[in-house]
């Protein structure tokens, strides 16, 4: 008999390999019980892999995958305590919305009783908002509705771990928005482990309370969302987890003194072995004033671009010898006139201790 475990989900050491193409290399992975975990990279990293890998869909070339302590090798998807949710739906468009929910219980042996699986299909129709909606066709819902659909057929099995297949990708970004409210408050209901596939850092940020960032079949950085993005561990994880400036430095001998290409010196409050270094520092992080600089870390520059976000905006700044910036501007606290315009002079000034400093070698 399997020990308790902490976990609902463990990779120790995965490999897998596509004939002569490594997917993912020596993976260990630890996904607590109730976890929302959001496995985000770009496409090719190896996110989807893993995913297939705890459903059943793809098994381990080496090491071993575990879900509440039980090692999965060998043991096919339709054993597996685990549901997916796939990109598009997989609904079947001749079946109405109560028989599509059905499906996986009529599967099961022994047979369940009819009126316990009409029951159980409501209560899955009712969690996922669509408690009237039992006879209706799927060509009749809405993309948002045909997703809970999807998502109530993948709960009423009551699996340990549900697996999302970037369920969200084929809605607009309004019902993209809506529906990351309601999965997250459906998986606090349900209190099971829910892993997310998606290449949309703001998906994951927003969602997840785990982000795990791969890049190459490997994990870069595993932490919480403010983790992620307030202290990320490489260049790869600040670039690809929001947006980011770079700066061309150098760290001097003391390990403590970063000097910008233009030869500006600043202290981070960071220590970095002696030599080429590239800093880099959030849009947001930047203050961006007109007239004169500010006291502290001040550089001059033009506006090159302004792009209006409604409640931001973003500016494209020109700095001699350091390059280009983007500098994001909160409108709350704004005026329709303190807008700059394309070809205005303007002064940046940022906290050194908000810049994050990487090896060059890192890049």
């Amino acid at each position: 008999m399997a020990s308790a475990s902490t976990n609902d989900i463990e990779f120790r050491s995965v490999t897998k390999n596509y004939g002569a193409v490594t997917a993912v290399t020596d993976i260990t992975l630890n996904v607590p019980k109730g976890a929302f975990l959001a496995l985000l990279g770009p496409s090719g990293c190896g996110k989807t892999t893993c995913l297939r890998m705890i459903g059943g869909f793809e098994q381990p070339s080496e090491g071993t995958v575990h879900i509440d302590g039980r090692e999965m090798n060998g043991i096919p998807a339709y054993r597996r305590p685990v549901n997916m949710v796939f990109q598009h739906y997989a609904l079947f468009p001749h079946f109405n919305v109560e028989q599509n929910v059905a499906y996986g219980l009529k599967q099961m042996r022994p047979r369940m009783a009819a009126a316990e699986i009409s029951r159980r299909v409501a209560e899955a129709l009712e969690m996922v908002r669509l408690g009237g909606f039992a006879k209706r066709r799927i060509h009749e819902m809405s993309g948002g509705q045909q997703q809970r659909v999807a998502l109530a057929r993948a709960i009423v099995n009551r699996p340990s771990v549900l697996l999302l297949d970037e369920p969200l990708a084929a809605l607009d970004k309004k019902l993209r928005s809506a529906m990351q409210i309601e999965l997250q408050t459906l998986q606090r209901e349900l209190g099971i482990t829910f892993v997310l596939v998606t290449h949309d850092q703001e998906e994951a940020l927003s969602m997840a309370d785990i982000v795990c960032v791969m890049s190459a079949g490997q994990i870069r950085q595993l932490g919480t969302p403010q983790e992620v993005y307030d202290r990320p561990a490489d260049l790869f994880v600040a670039d690809f987890v929001g947006k980011t400036n770079r700066i061309s430095a150098t760290m001097e001998a003391d390990g403590t003194t970063l000097r910008l290409a233009n030869g500006t010196a600043i202290m981070p409050g960071i220590r970095l072995l002696p030599g080429k270094a590239i800093a880099a520092l959030r849009p947001e992080a930047i203050h961006l004033t007109r007239g004169k600089a500010v006291a502290g870390t001040s550089f001059k520059g033009m506006v090159t671009h302004r792009i209006f976000l409604g409640s931001s905006v973003e500016y494209a700044v020109s700095v001699p010898g350091l390059g280009d910036f983007l500098i994001t501007a909160d409108r709350r606290s704004m005026n329709e006139s303190d807008l700059v315009k394309p070809g205005e002079e303007v002064f940046l000034s940022f906290d050194p201790t908000a810049v994050h400093v990487f090896p060059a070698s890192n890049a």
